[in-house]
C-alpha cells in the first residue's frame, strides 16, 4: 500500500514512538503545531473518519484513552489540549490513514490559524 503510517505502526518508518499496544500507535507528529503534538493511530489501516462503522468501536474508544494518558503523561492534561481529526482534503487529511492530533502546551486559538 505505501502507506506513511502502516510503516510506521509496523516499525518500517523512523517515528518518536510514545505508546503502542494491539489497536493503537502514538507517536510525535514531525511538523509539531503546539509544543505538544502527537499522533494516535489504530494500527489496522483505515483511510479516515468517513470509513469508520461500528465494528471499529473498540479501536476508536482506544484511540481516545490512549491520548488522554499521553496527555497526562506530556503534562498537558489539567492545562488543556485539543483532539483533532481531518477528514479528507479539504479539511487537510494529507495521510489516507485515521489519525487523532493531540495538541497542547500552549494556549490554542479558534478557530486554529
Amino acid at each position: 500500500m505505501g502507506c506513511l503510517f502502516c510503516g510506521v505502526v509496523q516499525g518500517e518508518k523512523p517515528a518518536d514512538i510514545l505508546y503502542q499496544d494491539d489497536l493503537v500507535t502514538a507517536f510525535r507528529d514531525i511538523r509539531p503545531r503546539a509544543p505538544v503534538h502527537f499522533l494516535v493511530v489504530p494500527n489496522e489501516h483505515i483511510p479516515s473518519a468517513a470509513d469508520l462503522g461500528p465494528r471499529h468501536a473498540e479501536v476508536l474508544a482506544r484511540l481516545f484513552v490512549v491520548a488522554r494518558q499521553l496527555a497526562e503523561r506530556e503534562g498537558i492534561a489539567d492545562s488543556g489540549y485539543r483532539l483533532v481529526f481531518n477528514v479528507g482534503r479539504d479539511a487537510g487529511q494529507s495521510v489516507d490513514h485515521l489519525h487523532l492530533h493531540v495538541l497542547g502546551g500552549r494556549p490554542l486559538a479558534w478557530p486554529p490559524g
